[in-house]
C-alpha cells in the first residue's frame, strides 16, 4: 500500500512538471538603470512614472525604427535622426517627411533627453511622452493619427506579444507606445566624449594646447548660453540669426508663447557631438562649424525681434569678438564633445 502511495505521488509530481513545461516561460522585466554621469545635472524626466525596462527598451527602440507610425508606412522617427549623425538628418537643412513636404525646420540632436524639460525648437512638448506626437500626427512630417497608428500596430504579428512583456498585458494604446518611446531615448545619454573623460579625470586624458585654449574662449564668450556640461542653458533666446524669407511663418518661441517678445527666440541647442550634427541652426543654414562662428562674429542682424542683450558688444553692436585664432581653438574644443561610443553604441542602432 505504501508502495502504491509513493508511485501516485511520483504520477502527480511528473504530471505536474509535464503541465509547467507546457507553458511558456516569459520572463520577468528586468529594469534598466538611467546613466547619471559625475558632471552632468540631475535628471529631470520622471523616472518613477515610468521608468525603462528590459522589455520596454525594445519596444521602444522598435516602435523608434517603424514606419508605420507614418501614413505611408515608411517614414520613421529613425528616418530623420540617424545615429551616425548625432541623431540627426544628415545632408539636409530641414526636416521632409511624407509626400515630399518639408517642414521648415532643422532636425535637433536628441541625446541627455532625460535631463531637459522641454523639447522641440520652441518648446512646444513639456513632456518627453507627449513629444513624438508632434512629428507623429505633423502633416510635413509622418503624417498620421494615433488612432490610426494604434490599429496598424495591432494587426502587426509581433506588437501585442512586445506589449505584454513591456506592461504586463498586449493591449495596445497611446499611453504605453508613447511611455516606451520614452523608455528608449531615456537610455540614449552621450557622456563619454573626451571632454567628459577629462572633465572627471579619467585615464589620464588631458586636452591639447589648442584645445585648452579652445575651453578658455569657450567658456569666456559662449558659456552664458551653452551652460553646464548639457552645454545648453535650456533657455530661449534671440540670436540675431537673420530673418529667413523662405519660411515666413516662422515666429520661434512666439508660436508657442505667443508672447511678441518671443518672436525668433529658439531653445538653445546642446551643443555635444556637435561635429557631426551638422548643418546649425533652426533652419540648418549653416553647414559648418566654421560658418557658426563667422555668424557670430559679423553676421549678427536686428531680425525684428529682441536680440539676446548678452550678445551685444560694449559699443551697441551685435556680435561676439572673435579672431581666427580664437574660432580655430574653439572649433578644436568644440570636437572633443564628440562621444564616439555613443555613435557607435549598438543599443540605439537600427535592427
Amino acid at each position: 500500500m505504501k508502495t502504491q502511495f509513493l508511485a501516485l505521488i511520483f504520477i502527480g509530481v511528473l504530471w505536474s512538471c509535464t503541465k509547467d513545461s507546457d507553458q511558456e516561460y516569459v520572463p520577468m522585466p528586468v529594469m534598466l538603470e538611467v546613466e547619471q554621469p559625475a558632471n552632468f545635472p540631475e535628471i529631470k524626466y520622471n523616472l518613477k512614472a515610468n521608468s525603462p525596462t528590459d522589455a520596454g527598451f525594445e519596444l521602444g527602440k522598435r516602435l523608434f525604427y517603424e514606419g508605420n507610425l507614418s501614413s505611408s508606412g515608411i517614414i520613421s522617427c529613425g528616418f530623420c535622426h540617424e545615429q551616425a549623425s548625432a541623431f540627426t538628418h544628415h545632408g539636409h537643412t530641414i526636416s521632409h517627411g511624407e509626400n515630399g513636404l518639408e517642414g521648415f525646420r532643422n532636425t535637433q540632436p536628441i541625446q541627455n533627453l532625460a535631463y531637459f524639460s522641454e523639447f522641440t525648437w520652441d518648446g512646444a512638448a513639456i513632456h518627453l511622452d507627449l513629444q513624438p506626437i508632434i512629428p507623429i500626427t505633423a502633416e510635413v512630417e509622418m503624417n498620421e493619427t494615433i488612432p490610426s497608428v494604434l490599429e496598424k500596430l495591432e494587426n502587426l504579428p509581433d506588437y501585442p506579444d512586445m506589449f505584454d512583456r513591456a506592461f504586463g498585458t498586449p493591449e495596445i494604446n497611446s499611453e504605453r507606445m508613447l511611455k516606451a518611446l520614452s523608455q528608449f531615448m531615456v537610455m540614449m545619454v552621450s557622456s563619454n566624449s573626451k571632454y567628459d573623460q577629462v572633465v572627471r579625470g579619467e585615464d589620464n586624458v588631458a586636452f591639447t594646447e589648442l584645445e585648452a585654449e579652445g575651453r578658455t574662449l569657450f567658456n569666456q564668450k559662449c558659456a552664458s548660453c551653452h551652460a553646464t556640461d548639457l552645454f545648453s542653458d535650456q533657455t530661449y533666446r534671440n540670436n540675431g540669426i537673420p530673418f529667413n524669407p523662405k519660411h515666413e511663418e516662422e515666429e520661434g518661441r512666439q508660436r508657442v508663447s505667443g508672447y511678441v517678445e518671443d518672436f525668433y527666440k529658439f531653445r538653445v541647442p546642446s551643443l555635444r557631438n556637435v561635429e557631426y550634427s551638422f548643418p546649425y541652426m533652426h533652419d540648418g543654414r549653416f553647414g559648418s562649424l566654421e560658418a557658426v562662428l563667422d555668424f557670430y562674429s559679423f553676421g549678427m542682424t536686428e531680425n525684428g525681434g529682441e536680440v539676446d542683450p548678452i550678445l551685444r558688444r560694449e559699443d551697441g553692436r551685435l556680435g561676439i569678438e572673435l579672431s581666427e585664432h580664437d574660432k580655430k581653438a574653439i572649433i578644436a574644443f568644440l570636437k572633443t564633445l564628440t562621444d564616439y561610443e555613443f555613435l557607435n553604441d549598438e543599443r540605439f542602432a537600427e535592427f
